[in-house]
């Protein structure tokens, strides 16, 4: 793509199909990095990070999957937890595009992703950003069901309006971000045919005993060796930061950055500041 044109959603969204069916945004030229978006209801890649696009589309060939189950991704047979069904799919993704290695930077259930496939595939993750990554924190300091976790579940209890402006409102610290553009984006992706049921089952194999045989993800954090880069919001209300120290100490190779005024979405609420550290980052030499 031109960077001169305008990136949107409709001249950057690309199709794949195969072994699994993922729709994905492809902005940019360079070294590839790959962006993969958090959970909850009505997400997907262009609402995670439509905003962060364009400014890394300047350097980098920027990937942005829908992963199974989210956005218009379709679910498959979740015969494995979900994060680990998605790692698989990204190995895919990243088969069938023919790129051997890359950058990844995974928001929230996203960075639980990221890890799994580093994991899988060290020789295949160059750098990871991780912004509140799930299966990583343990909140020592907080209650073991965060805020953001009850608002969530309450709204795929019951899809109301009011309930997602509560749950959004627990993503953020600064409620002026929260929009009616961005309330209306979420409630049509959340209410589409079969999109409540699909996230509570994405969920629920995280909790299915028949599915979870491997210790758990921050148990098996010591053994990922890739440099990677732990970003968190002082204010988060989802995964409170304090649940960042445990993976700080464990990998052997991370650095950690907390954000004061920000909640649990990083690349929005400090957007700029979000950007350069990252972009830094990346610019660096691989160890």
């Amino acid at each position: 793509m031109d960077m001169q044109d305008t990136i949107t959603h409709a001249n950057s969204s690309r199709r794949i199909s195969g072994e699994y069916d993922l729709h994905y945004h492809d902005a940019g030229n360079g070294a590839p990095i790959l962006f993969l978006h958090g959970s909850g209801p009505g997400v997907s890649a262009w609402s995670n990070f439509s905003g962060n696009i364009p400014v890394f589309a300047r350097t980098f060939r920027t990937l942005c999957p829908d992963m199974p189950g989210f956005g218009a991704s379709p679910a498959v047979v979740w015969e494995d937890a979900y994060s680990r069904v998605a790692a698989d799919a990204v190995r895919w993704f990243l088969d069938e595009l023919q790129i051997p290695a890359i950058d990844i930077i995974g928001n929230s259930m996203g960075g639980n992703v990221a890890t799994e496939f580093a994991l899988a595939h060290p020789e295949r993750v160059r750098r990871l950003v991780l912004m509140g990554p799930g299966g990583l924190a343990v909140n020592t300091f907080s209650p073991a069901v965060s805020e953001g976790a009850r608002r969530l579940f309450e709204f795929l209890a019951d899809p109301t309006r009011p309930r997602m402006a509560a749950w959004v409102d627990t993503m953020v610290s600064d409620p002026a971000l929260i929009t009616d553009e961005l309330l209306d984006e979420r409630m049509t992706n959340a209410l589409r045919p079969g999109a409540i049921e699909n996230t509570a089952a994405i969920f629920a194999t995280f909790n299915d005993p028949d599915l979870n045989t491997l210790p758990p993800l921050w148990a098996r954090a010591k053994d990922l060796h890739t440099s990677t880069l732990i970003v968190w919001g002082r204010d988060d209300r989802m995964l409170p930061f304090e649940g960042g120290l445990f993976p700080f100490r464990q990998l052997p190779n991370a650095e950690l950055h907390v954000f004061s005024r920000c909640g649990h979405w990083a690349q929005i609420e400090r957007k700029e500041a979000f950007e350069r550290l990252v972009i830094e980052f990346l610019s660096r030499p691989v160890e």
